[in-house]
């Protein structure tokens, strides 16, 4: 059951795909998110029809975006986005609030084609070096906050605890997983859909001292605290850290597992609590009036070179959808007559 309304007391509820799910262990002071993916992540994938691999690491972009944006509590837009060097140079995944998310991936196919015959197809070779930005935007009368984190080779998992030990001083783990589920279609023959999972898991002591970082600045341990990430770690940050290690890529992304299930085979002997789930939703924010306000800001000589066989075409790099224009609903310099 998905809709969290038509639980009655006593009964429990399954989030089911698209959907992710906060959870808390208090005996080991943690918090975390978890979500397996299936008709959303697949829409996407299926749409642009990628190189496997490509598609694989754009599905835990976005998995990691849905895990990130829906634990923020803002009105708005968060955009995980990286600029790199490797064969697939870019990959953005937006999520606006409260549920929708798009993503894509811009790649140089002989260089994944290279990449796949040396089979080095795993995220840090295929991204190679650059950085990722993650961006809030709260829309024009908020500043916008933007953190930079550094990609020199490691896995989005790395980048991602890599970043909140950075930026946040949170010590954090994440677990990422795709898959291809074949399914036997109705006549015969089977169906492949992609699914992808995800969990991240944080320590978040009350007492602040316990989850200091002596390495980071202001990170100087008051005596007798107990160092995360030192030569004494705490005991539940450890423990958080190894019941995590534990899970299989499979487990992640595996529809007869589901993630409530997963989270009690992880901490059934801590006590684990779910809280109502965030849907999430294959649903693109372009739209024709969007796209004219940008058209409109061209001058003349811009319009001009934007037009082919009398018309204006722009393609949406996230959905695909095709938006036609007549050169005539715009004045000169970028004035807008009154056609739309």
């Amino acid at each position: 059951m998905s809709n969290i309304e038509e639980i009655e007391l006593g009964e429990f509820g399954y989030a089911g795909d698209d959907a992710v799910v906060p959870f808390q262990v208090e005996a080991l002071d943690a918090r975390g998110r978890a979500v397996q993916l299936g008709d959303m992540v697949d829409a996407i994938l299926s749409r642009h029809d990628y190189p496997e691999p490509v598609s694989r690491l754009l599905a835990e972009m976005i998995v990691l975006t849905v895990l990130l944006g829906t634990s923020l509590k803002f009105d708005g837009k968060f955009t995980a986005q990286t600029q790199t060097d490797g064969p697939v140079d870019l990959l953005v995944v937006d999520f606006t609030t409260p549920s929708s998310v798009r993503a894509y991936a811009r790649f140089d196919a002989e260089r994944v084609e290279a990449a796949v015959a040396e089979g080095r197809t795993e995220p840090e070779h295929l991204l190679g070096t650059g950085t990722m930005a993650l961006t809030v935007d709260q829309g024009r009368h908020m500043q916008r906050y933007q953190g930079i984190v550094a990609l020199d080779g490691t896995s989005l998992e790395e980048v991602a605890e890599g970043y909140f030990r950075q930026s946040e001083q949170i010590p954090t783990t994440v677990r990422l997983a795709v898959a291809r589920i074949a399914r036997r279609r109705e006549g015969g023959g089977f169906d492949e859909t992609w699914r992808a999972g995800g969990l991240v898991a944080q320590f978040l002591p009350e007492a602040p001292e316990r989850m200091r970082l002596p390495d980071l600045p202001g990170g100087d341990l008051p005596e007798g605290a107990i160092e995360v990430g030192g030569h004494e770690p705490d005991d539940s940050w450890t423990e958080i850290r190894a019941l995590v290690d534990t899970i299989e890529p499979s487990e992640l992304a595996d529809p007869d597992v589901g993630v409530e299930r997963l989270l009690f085979r992880l901490f059934h002997e801590r006590g684990v609590r779910v809280f109502p789930p965030t849907p999430v939703a294959d649903d693109c924010s372009c739209s024709r009036e969007r796209i004219r306000d940008v058209l409109v800001n061209f001058t003349a000589d811009e319009l001009a070179e934007s037009t082919k066989d009398g018309k204006i075409e722009v393609v949406c790099e996230f959905c695909g959808e095709t938006y036609e224009f007549s050169p005539d609903e715009f004045g000169k310099g970028g004035e807008a007559d009154d056609a739309s």
